[in-house]
């Protein structure tokens, strides 16, 4: 009874270490014998070969920044002979404080005043801001003439694309503005007067056709008073100064000689005419203008009156 006892314990024991034996190796974890791939990607690089590279943003170009100087005595004039501008007193004095000294050169080399020189050269070329002065250094509007074989432009005047003498500067104008007059006997008279004759030059200019602008004369004798150069003429001759107050003081721009009204026998110039436009208007030939007009230099001015028939 007793050995019975003991095997039933014993089959109990087994079985119940066949038990544990089983419970434990159900909990172990399964063993993969073949790995999954881990499908760890990486983004992916694009390189691009049309790309541009990024431009700096560029501040625009400032304007270039003209200092005009200021006076209390600012005024504008209109300059009108082979150009029409119109200046400020500064650039005025200014162009005579440049040209003063080979405007007294001219004087005392060739006895042409002083004052008559920078009162044409700034009347004829806009203080030097006209057109034929800045393109050919001619600042007295002087044709080419048959006598002249120098170089040359064209320049619309009285005419369309006009011969004018061109000059590698404008002392070379200076100068052969003085030979010009100096080598034509109509201008001998202006000679035979006083250096500082400003009023009898200007008036001899005219009469000698340097100018068919009826106003010429006042002009220029408006400009030398009004920019005081007659002092010029005073310090060749070696002259007290005195400055004087102007009676009549014309100038270009502010004042200007009464003109009469054309009649029906003449003709009033207006911006844009010239001799062949006015001689196909009134079916008349130049030269037949220029006989009733004496005009030698094919010049006219606005505002002249012509004579048509």
């Amino acid at each position: 009874m007793r050995l019975l006892y003991n095997s039933l314990i014993k089959k109990i024991a087994f079985c119940l270490l066949i038990s544990f034996f089983i419970a434990c190796s159900s909990s172990k974890p399964v063993v993969r014998t073949t790995k999954e791939p881990v499908n760890k990607t990486r983004p992916e690089i694009v390189v691009r070969t049309d790309k541009k590279p990024v431009e700096k943003p560029t501040q625009p170009k400032a304007e270039p920044i003209v200092t005009v100087p200021t006076s209390t005595n600012s005024q504008t004039e209109t300059l009108e002979a082979t150009s029409k501008v119109k200046v400020t007193t500064e650039i005025v004095l200014a162009y005579i404080d440049k040209y003063k000294d080979v405007a007294q050169k001219n004087m005392r080399n060739h006895g042409v005043p002083a004052s008559i020189a920078l009162a044409q050269a700034i009347l004829e070329s806009g203080a030097g801001t006209g057109d034929l002065s800045r393109q050919a250094n001619n600042h007295f509007g002087i044709k080419c003439h048959k006598d002249w074989n120098g170089p040359s432009v064209k320049h619309d005047d009285d005419e369309a694309q006009e011969c004018f003498r061109k000059y590698d500067n404008v002392y070379d104008s200076y100068q052969d503005y003085a030979n010009f007059l100096r080598g034509r006997r109509w201008y001998d008279p202006l000679f035979k007067l006083e250096q500082d004759d400003y009023k009898g030059w200007a008036k001899g200019l005219k009469k000698a056709g340097y100018a068919t602008d009826p106003a010429y004369p006042t002009k220029l004798i408006g400009l030398i008073e009004r920019y005081q150069l007659q002092k010029y003429d005073a310090e060749v001759l070696g002259k007290d100064y005195v400055p004087t107050t102007p009676t009549n003081s014309v100038t270009v721009a502010d004042k200007q000689t009464e003109k009469p009204q054309p009649t029906t026998d003449q003709h009033q110039v207006v911006k844009g005419d010239t001799l062949y436009s006015i001689s196909k208007r009134y079916n008349i030939s130049i030269e037949e203008l220029r006989k009733k007009n004496n005009i030698t230099e094919n010049a006219i001015s606005i505002g002249q009156l012509l004579q048509i028939k």
